[in-house]
């Protein structure tokens, strides 16, 4: 997207693949292993992050300022975590599905 820094995407993966790795650890209904946990949580925590940076105009006129300010980074965590734990659910979920 336009705008994010590098860091913010950083903060973005590595949250989303804590995430991800959290949730797969949490049920084994999520669980895509350790390396599918992480690669769905990177994925999840990048795009998500991304649209949320676009959708929230505090965070969005921060990253175009290239502030990195405490709340920017919250707003960063929290969505590449969320978007992490989501895309690994629903990958465990339909993996779960699929081999039912």
């Amino acid at each position: 997207m336009v705008g994010a820094s590098m860091e913010q995407i950083l903060i973005n993966l590595v949250s989303g693949a804590l995430g991800g790795n959290a949730i797969g650890k949490s049920s084994p209904t999520f669980d895509l292993g350790t390396i599918g946990n992480t690669i769905a949580g990177l994925v999840g925590g990048g795009v998500l992050g991304q649209i949320i940076t676009a959708l929230l105009p505090a965070v969005a006129s921060a990253t175009q300022a290239g502030d990195l300010s405490i709340g920017g980074i919250v707003t960063q965590l929290i969505a590449g975590g969320a978007g992490g734990a989501i895309l690994t659910a629903i990958a465990g979920l339909i993996k779960n599905k699929v081999a039912a």
